[in-house]
């Protein structure tokens, strides 16, 4: 989909800081594939009363060192 769109150029030049994009089609999709995925990550407040723990479980024996 071709879109003219106006972009502050102090934040393209920090974006380019931080990616590997060569040409700002690059970023630009890039960003909005990062944006995608941290949007569709599960929010685990969301799980809250659906997870069940065993009543044996007990995670300071997991832990290393003891």
């Amino acid at each position: 989909m071709r879109t003219n769109i106006v972009l502050d150029d102090e934040i393209v030049k920090k974006a380019f800081r931080y990616s590997k994009a060569k040409t700002k089609k690059e970023l630009i999709n890039e960003a909005l594939k990062e944006l995608i995925n941290s949007r569709k990550r599960l929010d685990l407040r969301d799980l809250r009363g659906k997870i069940g723990f065993r009543s044996d479980y007990d995670y300071k024996k997991l832990r290393k060192g003891n």
